[in-house]
């Protein structure tokens, strides 16, 4: 048995990277919020609630929140929801201070307009990593190909990360730009509720791939203002976890989309849901930092309008189709 690593957050994603932690030999702990969870996975190596059906790793063993405070593992995936992030932090500060982390949650904060890296940072004293690209947690938990980047600013630190999560069928490239990395898995999310609205409205491939190639554009000028690589969101984390998101249908911030294209209010499909989309969170938190910091991000801005200001999809769609003729 190699080292003892605990995955923080028991979602699907958690949970997948928990198992294929366990795959690879390690002791995997699974910190859980669930009861109905942490029951499953101690006694049918299964999460019934997110990962119904499929059988984890034996290596993997569960525990609640309530134990993360007493936490002895060293190295830390962290799949807390983006808006429970700062509150699970703080409390338990003195737990995860000088921990090696690496984040697997996608999305932006609300309150502050900031990155959970950003967020975790000042919540608890840790060295932290981002691991980010196109990875549908049930298919990573069946074991098929997937490919992914991790990104820190200590290289050795990002390398460690590669090494311990390179599987057979799950492969790791690393990367020192943090915040490209962050960037590109948050806003595809937001991206991916436009997709399903416009497919979920029949508009068909070529709207589709419209709304993937300028959600691109917007994703590096957002990314490129707060310091990323361009050439980052070329890769698995922009482009690569992009196109997954907004085509897959797996994807939960695609089905989202669709929903609303139906005419489903935004409170009623999250509410049938039992696993979140952060694409909702996401774009109220992209759509304040771009008004604020002058960003161009027409999409995001529709988006936005759809889920809480209650546009017509329809209406924001052709918005997006009649605005001013531009150079691309």
């Amino acid at each position: 048995m190699q080292d003892k690593i605990a995955v923080i957050g028991a979602g699907s994603w958690g949970t997948a990277l928990a198992s294929l932690l366990g795959s690879s030999g390690y002791a995997v702990t699974l910190y859980a919020f669930e009861d109905e969870v942490i029951k499953g996975v101690s006694e049918n190596n299964e999460n019934p609630l997110f990962l119904q059906g499929i059988k984890l790793s034996a290596n993997v063993s569960a525990k609640s929140f309530g134990d993360i405070s007493a936490m002895t593992e060293k190295h830390i995936v962290w799949a807390v929801p983006t808006q429970f992030s700062r509150r699970v932090a703080e409390a338990n500060k003195e737990a995860l201070k000088g921990k090696d982390i690496i984040i697997a949650t996608k999305g932006i904060e609300i309150a502050t307009g900031k990155l959970v890296i950003e967020m975790l940072s000042e919540s608890a004293d840790a060295e932290y990593s981002i691991i980010s690209g196109p990875s549908f947690a049930k298919e990573v938990a069946l074991g098929k190909p997937t490919a992914v980047s991790v990104a820190s600013k200590d290289i050795k630190r990002a390398e460690w990360w590669q090494c311990t999560f390179s599987a057979p069928a799950f492969r790791c490239y690393y990367t020192e730009d943090v915040t490209g990395v962050e960037i590109g898995g948050a806003i595809k999310n937001v991206i991916a509720v436009a997709a399903g609205i416009s497919d979920g409205l029949g508009f068909g491939h070529n709207a589709r791939a419209g709304l993937i190639t300028r959600g691109l554009a917007e994703i590096t000028r957002l990314g490129v203002a707060m310091g990323a690589k361009a050439e980052t969101f070329m890769g698995l984390s922009g482009m690569g976890d992009l196109v997954l998101t907004c085509t897959g249908d797996l994807s939960r911030n695609r089905q989202v989309g669709l929903k609303l294209a139906e005419g489903f209010a935004i409170e009623e499909i999250t509410g049938k849901m039992n696993m979140i989309a952060e694409g909702v969170y996401t774009a109220k938190a992209a759509y304040a930092y771009a008004e604020k910091a002058g960003i161009e991000m027409p999409i995001t801005e529709q988006v936005y309008k759809v889920i809480y200001e209650n546009k017509n999809p329809r209406d924001s769609v052709m918005a997006l189709m009649e605005r001013p003729l531009k150079k691309e």
